[in-house]
């Protein structure tokens, strides 16, 4: 059974990062794909697998060398340099019907199938042929240069697991056993609603008091990012019965987004709604800046609005600055979604850069920042980029990662190391 909290649309839940996010990592966990489908190779790149892959045969099928040189005896070779008789020429993918004997050696390539008799290979430099003998200078243990039949996968071994989001690695795997087609789960369908009346559309001239709805195309973009497809809802006004409309048309997907409306103001009316709804809350906001009034809960199979036969319908809300919406995204609703494809659950992870420069805030947030990594290979450092706030896209747009300020330091000197999540 999964642990919530009550229902709730007058008392605020605000609980830290760390309790949020493991909030939602416990839903994610019991969230399972509608479907799946068969799909050619190329066309499965990005979705996640949902049938386990195993091997065809023996990998590798023969002992195969892993360079350039002559397949020997490494006992031929107790004493150096050593003389042998070149008694042939192995080329990757050719077959042979050569067996070595003591004291003979036979020219093979990187890839080939090791002949009977030979338990070692000698690199191409450590060699001198002349007619059909190879003085050899160096000495080689048994099994050096040779990957033995079988020792990567055995015939029937699994090689690639359901859950797996295919990338150029799973689909080398798949390629190298034969399969042409994968079965996989099908996207989710992810509803993205943005709410407010001084939002217009893209195309929409927008007048002085107005901005224009970046928000419903970066959570596309962001969705498709993780493996969903965004089913894109007119822009909801400040007006309940319309938002209603909206978010039970938004309920038909597999997971709702919503953006803007969820924070204190009069005219903030996501929460009010979807409390009408009958709405589980799981929590209504979170210790973290940008994107402290984030909305997380589910619709009940019960409710008019959820009409598919799922048993319940998961929402985000998301803040209406654009800042707050694509960290909360990455924060919150990408293991959420990650779960609807059919992915394995993952923890978050951060890596560490060092402070170029000192940073000074204020305490009791955790603060995802935007900022810039530079430097090379393990000498990474991080700097904040300057911004105006969780509206100022211009400054995300010149970001490649989130720079994390815990919520009991005040100041972080230059050079100390701090936690970095990528965008």
């Amino acid at each position: 059974m999964i642990s919530t909290m009550p229902s709730q649309s007058a008392n605020q839940t605000v609980l830290s990062f760390e309790q949020a996010r493991h909030v939602v990592e416990e839903h994610a966990s019991h969230l399972r794909p509608a479907g799946k489908e068969l799909v050619e190779l190329l066309d499965s790149v990005g979705l996640v697998l949902a049938e386990p892959v195993t091997a065809d045969r023996n990998i590798p099928p023969f002992p195969r060398a892993t360079r350039d040189g002559y397949a020997v005896h490494a006992a031929d070779l107790a004493r150096l340099p050593a003389t042998l008789q070149v008694v042939g020429e192995i080329k990757a993918g050719a077959q042979t019907n050569l067996k070595l004997e003591a004291g003979q050696a036979a020219s093979i390539m990187t890839g080939a199938a090791a002949p009977p008799g030979a338990d070692a290979v000698v690199m191409l430099e450590y060699s001198s042929q002349k007619g059909n003998r190879v003085e050899i200078t160096r000495a080689v243990q048994a099994g050096e240069n040779i990957v033995p039949t079988g020792s990567e996968a055995k015939r029937g071994d699994r090689l690639l697991s359901p859950g797996l989001r295919l990338d150029h690695v799973a689909i080398s795997v798949a390629a190298s056993v034969g399969r042409s087609r994968l079965l996989v789960y099908s996207k989710p369908r992810v509803a993205v609603l943005s709410t407010g009346d001084e939002v217009v559309d893209i195309d929409v001239p927008p007048s002085a008091h107005q901005i224009r709805n970046s928000n419903t195309y970066s959570l596309a973009a962001q969705v498709q990012a993780a493996g969903g497809e965004p089913v894109l809802l007119p822009i909801a006004p400040d007006e309940t019965e319309r938002l209603r409309e909206l978010m039970a048309e938004g309920f038909d997907a597999d997971l709702l987004l919503l953006t803007g409306g969820v924070s204190m103001g009069k005219y903030d009316l996501v929460e009010q709604v979807l409390s009408d709804l009958k709405a589980e809350f799981f929590f209504t906001g979170a210790l973290i800046q940008p994107g402290r009034p984030i909305v997380f809960g589910r619709l009940p199979y019960s409710s008019s609005a959820a009409t598919t036969e799922s048993p319940n319908k998961y929402f985000l809300g998301l803040p209406g600055n654009p800042v707050s919406t694509m960290v909360t995204f990455e924060l919150f609703a990408r293991p959420v979604l990650e779960a609807l494809a059919g992915m394995t659950p993952r923890k978050l992870v951060f890596f560490h850069a060092k402070l170029k420069f000192e940073v000074k805030t204020k305490p009791g947030l955790k603060r995802f920042l935007p900022a810039t990594l530079s430097g090379e290979l393990e000498h990474a450092e991080v700097e904040l980029v300057r911004w105006q706030g969780s509206g100022d896209i211009a400054a995300m747009a010149r970001a490649d990662c989130y720079m994390v300020v815990p919520p009991d330091r005040e100041h972080i000197p230059a050079g100390e190391w701090v936690a970095v999540l990528l965008r």
